[in-house]
């Protein structure tokens, strides 16, 4: 994706640039666009895992021609969320079953100790961080929003681990996020009645990290993320 900078427009110099006091900031690149467009449809599953996705629709879609759609596709197999077959097209890959056990592994280890060291020495504002994001939550979940619930729920236990202050580890956690979003929403779409139940486990969390128990903390983390794998797995089979 294109830097920041790269959407800026350059300042004005002279002349009839001068007089526009601002100019409107440029379209991201044609492959950034298809990209983003796919990525963002597998994650909320509005294309499913084993929907077999062809460059003349996606071309369409996003009104581009097929040169930047191949671009994107092989961008997005190297990640992961797709299989390109030659002349067919690119199949959407569904969660396997390992991919949910090592994610839910990795996320464990990782959240644990997070949670532990936040309960005993919390950043200033941590607190009031994860309560925003809660009550986002809760609209998100009343409006029948399930993708930006998994947005949320998934920003809530990333801000845990960016208050450990170790950038290792947050770029290790971050390295989750895809997976992390597109299991929240495949279980919240199977599981409707496990949005309301995950807010409320998300606020014994934070209960058990304003109180200092990092051992309640831990537990609480531990519970919560392990049903994840037991859900979605039940989703799968």
């Amino acid at each position: 994706m294109p830097s920041p900078s790269a959407l800026t427009p350059p300042a004005p110099t002279s002349g009839a640039a001068s007089a526009s006091p601002s100019a409107p900031a440029k379209r991201p690149p044609a492959p950034d666009r298809v990209y983003a467009h796919i990525k963002q449809a597998v994650l909320e599953r509005r294309y499913e895992g084993g929907m077999l996705l062809t460059e003349g629709e996606l071309a369409a879609a996003v009104g581009v021609s097929r040169t930047p759609v191949r671009e994107a596709l092989l961008r997005l197999e190297a990640e992961g969320l797709i299989r390109l077959y030659p002349k067919k097209g690119a199949l959407v890959l569904p969660v396997s079953a390992q991919e949910i056990s090592d994610v839910v592994e990795t996320r464990l280890l990782v959240e644990e100790h997070s949670v532990r060291k936040a309960a005993a020495a919390p950043p200033a504002g941590l607190t009031d961080r994860l309560e925003e994001l809660l009550a986002r939550q809760r609209a998100e979940a009343a409006s029948g929003r399930l993708a930006e619930v998994a947005v949320h729920d998934r920003c809530f236990h990333a801000e845990i681990v960016r208050a450990t202050g170790n950038d290792i580890l947050v770029r290790l956690y971050d390295q989750l996020r895809d997976r992390q979003l597109r299991m929240g929403v495949a279980v919240m779409h199977a599981h409707p009645d496990r949005v309301a139940k995950n807010i409320t486990e998300h606020a014994r969390i934070l209960d058990a990290i304003r109180s200092g128990d990092a051992d309640a903390a831990a537990d609480s983390v531990r519970q919560h993320v392990s049903r994840v794998r037991h859900l979605v797995r039940g989703d799968l089979t």
